[in-house]
């Protein structure tokens, strides 16, 4: 029986690149049935909303969600119950996406495209994993209010809530922790405990989960430490495991050290391995429709849906050996062009993929 795979294209670059990422799907030997539907901006076009009713509920029935990016300028005038991003949001809270896995790889042929020097990335295989759907994105209460007293009485003030519960950070840690038995057995837990109470409780919760998990050497580092660090030694990290919020901003620094965004997959899991599967980059609609957007993120990101949702190790490890050939000879789509290579399209990005996989 073939295994259900929902496929949310999105907006933006999000057709163009997803199309690749199928084809690739499509050329492997293991029966899946990729079903589309819309999300974000285009189904707020067709629907009147970012996630429409039937879209979550063939995400709900699907093994894996194969994502493409949401988001348009055109939206954002919309109230904030209605604009693209809602839609991604939704799918972590609605199917428990907790856990965000998020690798910074640099490939060998990439490394004079990093923004680092390349003896200081030369090597780096970093993985970070991040609490997805607690923290002060989902926290309540928030919105914005007018104080009515103290020395900014008048003013508008707008509030956020930062919380963890005891659960929601165990949960997290194990999977950390169980990642870094897979790798290189280390791993520094990111937090802000010497001025935060929810970092100082996830420091203890953190702690105490390693007692399970003696073969693995846990460090802790303040977040402003960890931004300086993975730009001085980014090589020191092994598994970095962190709230939502650091885990957002401390992901996409990591992902300039690998050359380009364009080159970075995402894996959002929950306990029962359903995964939602996407590039970490967004939608950029500046340069949608023009055939020059880099498949590769979201066709690592179908090697990831493959390992983690299906369990098909063997098979993840082809398109990931299959895109390691194509940046071997050279072919580069605009993103990571360097002197020497040769530039591609989307489409011909895909083709060259295909290619090496056979």
């Amino acid at each position: 029986m073939a295994d259900l795979i929902a496929v949310l294209p999105g907006d933006g670059i999000g057709p163009e690149i997803v199309e690749q990422a199928q084809r690739v799907l499509r050329a492997l030997p293991i029966a899946l049935a990729l079903r589309e539907a819309p999300v974000g901006g285009a189904a707020y076009d067709r629907c009147g909303h970012p996630l429409p009713e039937d879209t979550l509920a063939l995400a709900r029935e699907a093994r894996a969600i194969l994502f493409g990016a949401v988001g348009d300028w055109k939206y954002d005038a919309l109230e904030r119950a209605l604009r693209p991003e809602q839609a991604i949001l939704g799918l972590r809270k609605h199917l428990q996406l907790f856990a965000n896995l998020r690798p910074a790889l640099l490939f060998p042929q990439l490394a004079g495209a990093s923004s680092l020097r390349a003896e200081i990335v030369s090597g780096l295989d970093i993985l970070i994993v991040r609490e997805l759907t607690g923290d002060i994105y989902f926290g309540q209460p928030r919105g914005v209010r007018t104080l009515d007293e103290g020395p900014y009485k008048g003013d508008r003030q707008g509030f956020d809530t930062m919380h963890y519960a005891e659960t929601e950070v165990r949960r997290i840690a194990h999977v950390a922790f169980q990642a870094a038995q897979k790798r290189g057995r280390r791993l520094c837990s990111v937090d802000k405990a010497n001025v935060l109470e929810t970092s100082q409780l996830w420091r203890e919760v953190v702690t105490e989960v390693a007692a399970d998990y003696p073969d693995v050497t846990l460090s802790h580092m303040y977040v402003d430490n960890a931004a300086m660090q993975l730009v001085r030694a980014p090589r020191e990290f092994d598994v970095i495991v962190t709230g939502n919020l650091f885990g957002d901003i401390l992901s996409d620094a990591a992902a300039m050290l690998t050359g380009s965004i364009g080159m970075l997959p995402s894996a959002s899991l929950n306990a029962h391995n359903q995964g939602l599967y996407e590039p970490i980059h967004g939608s950029a609609p500046d340069i949608a429709g023009q055939g020059v957007a880099n498949p590769l993120a979201t066709i690592l990101s179908c090697a990831m849906l493959l390992r983690y949702s299906l369990d098909q190790a063997a098979l993840a490890s082809r398109v990931e050996a299959a895109v390691a050939a194509v940046l071997e000879q050279g072919l580069r789509t605009p993103d990571i062009q360097e002197p020497g290579c040769t530039t591609v399209s989307t489409a011909q990005m895909g083709d060259a993929v295909l290619k090496a996989l056979k």
